[in-house]
């Protein structure tokens, strides 16, 4: 199958539909959870050959996510969310890179079985025609994880990027490694900024408003409710935050967890909109956490909770006005 997602990138999800345009490519190869800084380093590289050859550039990864399928298959049929851009999510921030494709292929217990030689095969060679192959440093694959950029520059049937670690080259976080690791811990810890750092841009969630119990309107903070979904969850608490909607971007503050004051027991993302007024209701929301302000917590009622609002409110506009 192939369409064609914003900004003009063609998404492939069937190496049988690849148009012949696209084959002969320099070909970014990687699971690429959050298309952070290293992972577009990845990109660049291919693209450095890409243009310097004539060549189409693309990116190819793997859904659902190899980690995803391997905790199935031991019995884990609800793993610990940790995708940092899941899905559609992540094809649409590779598609953002001004790729010509993406190609993402289903990561099936039967195509995790290859050995390293038959993905070169199958896939790079008879699939793509590749040209140049550009991997990160610690890129594996095949059965047991047994192939690796030296088993790709062995083949002698394209060429081969394997970039070195890359990492922070100054800042508070100088020397901290482009990685989905270390970007995970950072937000759980509610490390925004230091997650933002490395890749290159706020960590979002992204979801449509749906309704929930309609406190906030009883309170004067009217809220948009987000289902969290496949995300990881961030640290629990108030954020600073922006919203991309309709092409127009605005300011609020979010709570993010399970609402302990009120008996909540479903994590979701609770959204205020400074100075906005209408219906939020099946819209989609990309929200930009920007600064952590403090932990979730319970509050003594209502009334203790709508002050404690209040302040996070004013702080989160503070916050916010840094940004200017």
């Amino acid at each position: 199958m192939t369409r064609t997602p914003a900004k003009g990138t063609c998404l492939i999800r069937d190496l049988t539909c690849l148009p012949a345009r696209f084959r002969g490519g320099a070909v970014a190869v990687g699971n690429f959870d959050g298309v952070h800084l290293g992972h577009r380093a990845v990109i660049d590289a291919a693209r450095a050959v890409a243009e310097a050859e004539g060549l189409p550039l693309l990116a190819l990864t793997f859904e659902p996510h190899p980690r995803t399928l391997f905790a199935r298959l031991k019995g884990l049929a609800d793993p610990d969310p940790f995708r940092l851009t899941p899905g559609l999510t992540n094809i649409q921030a590779l598609a953002d890179l001004g790729l010509d494709a993406v190609l993402c292929l289903r990561f099936t217990p039967a195509f995790a079985q290859q050995t390293p030689d038959d993905f070169i095969q199958h896939v790079l060679v008879e699939g793509l025609g590749v040209r140049h192959v550009a991997v990160g440093h610690d890129f594996c694959f095949g059965r047991g994880r047994a192939g690796n950029a030296g088993t790709l520059s062995a083949a002698d049937a394209f060429s081969v990027s394997a970039l070195p670690p890359q990492s922070r080259a100054e800042g508070n976080g100088a020397g901290e490694a482009f990685a989905s690791t270390l970007i995970r811990d950072h937000l759980r810890a509610g490390r925004v900024e230091a997650a933002a750092a490395l890749l290159g841009r706020a960590f979002t969630l992204t979801g449509r408003v749906r309704h929930g119990d309609k406190r906030g309107r009883t309170i004067g903070f009217p809220t948009a409710n987000i289902a969290l979904g496949e995300y990881l969850r961030p640290a629990f608490g108030v954020y600073a935050v922006t919203i991309e909607m309709d092409g127009q971007t605005y300011r609020g503050v979010a709570n993010l967890g399970r609402r302990p004051t009120v008996a909540g027991l479903t994590e979701r993302l609770e959204v205020h909109l400074f100075d906005f007024a209408g219906d939020l209701y099946g819209r989609k929301l990309t929200v930009a956490l920007r600064h952590f302000l403090r932990p979730e917590q319970k509050f003594d009622g209502l009334d203790a909770l709508t002050r404690q609002i209040a302040l996070d409110a004013q702080a989160a506009r503070d916050k916010l006005a840094a940004l200017c």
